[in-house]
């Protein structure tokens, strides 16, 4: 299953910048392992927020709140998810070639 989630993170004033420096450390060291498992699949950042949006490939949402529990920076996030379902146009046979298309291209060829 797939799930869009939009996390912000907001850390209280005791945190010492050295603590917080680790917690980010340990959280990128994390992403990239689930990154490699191919759980983690895209990642952005909002722009001019202290947060990211995640598209994650899980067995379901027991795993995924597992995951996001096992967080080092979970305690000061505040997490926002959404579950995705297949859009039937993604089946249709011409989106599908599209999507295989190399980069660059349309999917389509000139003689």
């Amino acid at each position: 299953m797939e799930f869009l989630v939009r996390s912000t993170t907001s850390f209280p004033p005791h945190l010492t910048a050295d603590h917080i420096g680790e917690l980010r450390a340990q959280e990128r060291a994390l992403a990239l392992r689930l990154r490699a498992e191919g759980v983690l699949t895209k990642l952005w950042r909002l722009p001019g927020k202290q947060g990211t949006l995640a598209l994650y490939e899980v067995r379901d949402a027991t795993h995924l709140h597992e995951i996001l529990t096992s967080l080092p920076l979970f305690p000061y996030l505040d997490v926002e998810v959404e579950a995705l379902a297949t859009h039937p146009q993604e089946l249709l046979p011409e989106v599908v070639n599209l999507a295989a298309a190399p980069a660059g291209t349309n999917g389509t060829s000139r003689a």
